[in-house]
């Protein structure tokens, strides 16, 4: 880690931490920088994002362009991003001209850059599925020959929620997305008996902490329910997944969050995707751990000491909130508060549309199944009716 990317927090003064972007994540940062007496700054493209709404310090720009960038990161002491898309080589100028930038560009492209995030995990020896780069049907057709169908075409960049990712059956299915005109790579497709996710800190000094292995489970692409710990997993494997998540975070010099998505296969687990910022799988631990994954990740790039990712329940159930067609959502709060003075309810501060994450409920307990049950009850409640 090379000194510059590191500044010491300036005496007598509340530190400064600069997050690009202004969505959801950053917007739950800042209930932990109000905490931890961090001045929490971001870079809004509009007044009326998530984040901006709630956050005094918000600076109108553009992530894309470097003069904003330059301009944002002045009297930060640790810049970081709510997401994946700011140009590797605006943030490799904003560290040489000495600002701390969090994580910096030689991890950040793993997130980036699919591409590139494979040739690395399978340099360093993570399990990762059978893949290649295409640009071609005879590509694809190739691949499918020595892996089999289907075939999973994912988008080098760009891709989330399910988007940027075709499971092709066929070459008749491989067309649409090979005539996107977006770089493509093929991944064998994944048996997997369930998906499971590690969220580790790493801090620039080199400390790393992880979470406890949670179950994920997807709908559409999107995740609608994170299960904390992960249900049934044995001690070692639950130990070989953080294992593999913090070798990642070591050997990629991440500094801050790393979310690594695995598949939990019946030969052993498969690294799927990471995410270097705050993470949905990790959104359970706002109350459901000793220290939130907000607060972590702001203790990380300030290169604090890192708090206990310890759970402070024997079970935690994170279930999204999906808009649907009733935007009223407020109209069914109150029942869902006096139905389970337990659950906790956050709002996105976005506006309401069928299938947008517009928030999320906790639930905490000890019995697995009636865990579920509540925070699925809450989030059918707040949703409200299907045929409204």
């Amino acid at each position: 880690m090379s000194s510059q990317n590191v500044s010491p927090l300036r005496s007598g003064s509340a530190p400064v931490v600069g997050m690009v972007g202004a969505g959801q994540l950053a917007r739950m940062t800042q209930q932990a920088a109000i905490a931890l007496g961090v001045e929490l700054r971001v870079l809004a493209n509009a007044r009326d994002e998530s984040a901006a709404r709630v956050i005094v310090d918000t600076r109108l720009g553009d992530y894309r362009d470097l003069a904003d960038l330059r301009e944002f990161a002045k009297g930060c002491d640790a810049v970081t991003f709510d997401h994946e898309h700011v140009p590797t080589e605006h943030i490799r100028a904003l560290v040489a001209e000495g600002h701390a930038v969090h994580p910096g560009a030689d991890a950040l492209i793993h997130a980036q850059d699919k591409a590139v995030m494979r040739e690395r995990l399978t340099a360093i020896g993570a399990p990762c599925p059978a893949w290649a780069r295409v640009s071609t049907m005879a590509d694809v057709e190739d691949f499918a020959a020595g892996n089999g169908w289907p075939v999973v075409l994912k988008a080098v960049r760009g891709g989330y929620d399910g988007r940027g990712v075709w499971v092709c059956r066929s070459a008749e299915e491989a067309r649409e997305p090979l005539a996107s005109g977006v770089a493509l790579l093929a991944e064998a497709f994944v048996p997997f008996e369930r998906e499971l996710a590690v969220l580790v800190a790493r801090s620039p000094h080199g400390q790393g902490v992880s979470y406890p292995v949670v179950e994920t489970v997807q709908k559409d692409g999107i995740c609608v329910e994170v299960i904390a710990p992960a249900p049934g997993l044995s001690e070692e494997d639950a130990a070989a997944a953080q294992h593999i998540a913090l070798s990642i975070a070591r050997d990629l010099g991440v500094t801050g969050l790393l979310a690594v998505e695995m598949f939990a296969t019946a030969s052993g687990l498969v690294v799927n995707e990471l995410a270097m910022r705050p993470h949905n799988s990790g959104h359970w631990t706002i109350e459901g751990a000793r220290t939130s994954q907000f607060e972590q990740h702001l203790r990380a790039v300030l290169n604090l000491p890192l708090g206990s990712p310890a759970p402070a329940a024997p079970v935690v159930v994170m279930a999204n909130l999906l808009g649907g067609p009733d935007p009223d959502v407020f109209s069914r709060y109150e029942h869902v508060m006096a139905n389970d003075p337990g659950i906790k309810i956050h709002f996105y501060g976005k506006d309401v549309r069928p299938g947008r994450k517009i928030g999320h409920v906790t639930a905490l307990g000890t019995d697995l199944d009636e865990v579920r049950a509540r925070a699925l009850h809450a989030v059918t409640c707040l949703r409200g009716p299907v045929d409204a």
